[in-house]
């Protein structure tokens, strides 16, 4: 299990370097103890590790998001872990913590215990209350709600969109 683990990170953290991102002046890490304390400014891109000791916030991150409350502002590439998780502009990866809240098109696995997604999931979503406006995928929870599209409504346990 943890050789799996370390294959995961490693792959997360290439999977948010590429040579576009390192043109785009992106910062390879940001270190925040709060907004605005913080490395970078929240304006910042940052492509590689943000660490949120109590609350970062980021325009857009590439890479490992670990801390306790992450905010990004734009898009989300690679792998999330948090108490609370907040993405704006977009989401391709996994998301993991007790609160995940996004928007517009999450593309992977989102875990916790309330999963919110306003816009399209593609994927799986797993956790105690699911929630999606629109779904291609699987919910897997006690509260499960499709807002458009789903195979039902609302559906305990499981719930499903193809």
């Amino acid at each position: 299990m943890k050789k799996v683990f370390v294959l995961l990170f490693a792959i997360s953290i290439l999977s948010g370097i590429s040579s576009e991102n390192i043109l785009a002046q992106d910062k390879p890490i940001q270190i925040a103890l709060f907004n605005p304390v913080q490395i970078f400014p929240e304006n910042t891109s940052i492509t590689g590790l943000r660490l949120n000791i109590i609350y970062g916030k980021n325009n857009n991150v590439s890479g490992i998001d670990w801390g306790f409350v992450n905010s990004t502002t734009g898009k989300q590439v690679g792998a999330q872990f948090g108490f609370v998780n907040l993405v704006d502009g977009g989401f391709l990866g996994f998301q993991g913590g007790f609160v995940n809240l996004t928007e517009n098109l999450f593309e992977g696995l989102q875990y916790g215990f309330v999963n919110y997604h306003k816009g399209k999931v593609s994927g799986l979503q797993l956790g105690f209350v699911n929630y999606a406006g629109s779904m291609n995928g699987l919910q897997i929870g006690l509260i499960n709600i499709i807002d458009q599209g789903g195979a039902f409504p609302f559906f305990p346990i499981v719930n499903w969109s193809f």
